[in-house]
């Protein structure tokens, strides 16, 4: 066996938590608590959904209580309103990851989520034409 970096012993493979490049290193079913989906109610977070802190969200109690990943994800929130896709970019985590956080604010009250309309609830073209043409007659 080898020793560890420590001097402290045989290391076992893989036993390092670390990479001497990043420094150290958290798996990603460590911050959702082994969770790959969002929350008892399994919402479905797609991509481009829209993500704003609440207008009135618990206390500054309950958000102590959160996790450093779940105040990352509010600190983005609060800055702007943001996409899924564009908060897993800004916190540089995982887009699966980024789903259970928010299904955790979502269900706790922190954030609201603005899910898109789904392309068959979109006016049709030919509507949107004759609106255009009609305006334009005017």
């Amino acid at each position: 066996m080898n020793e560890d970096s420590t001097g402290g012993g045989p290391s076992v493979p893989g036993s390092q938590w670390y990479d001497a490049d990043a420094g150290p290193l958290v798996r990603p079913y460590a911050m959702t608590g082994g969770r790959t989906k969002p929350g008892p109610s399994n919402v479905r977070f797609d991509l481009i959904a829209l993500v704003v802190v609440d207008d009135d969200p618990p206390g500054p109690a309950e958000e102590y209580l959160l996790g450093p990943e779940h105040r990352s994800l509010l600190a983005l929130c609060r800055a702007e309103t943001q996409s899924v896709a564009e908060l897993s970019a800004d916190a540089d985590l995982p887009v699966g990851v980024v789903r259970v956080l928010l299904g955790d604010l979502l269900e706790s009250g922190f954030v609201r989520v603005s899910r898109p309309v789904p392309p068959a609830q979109l006016p049709d073209e030919r509507i949107l034409r004759e609106v255009i043409d009609g305006l334009r007659a005017l």
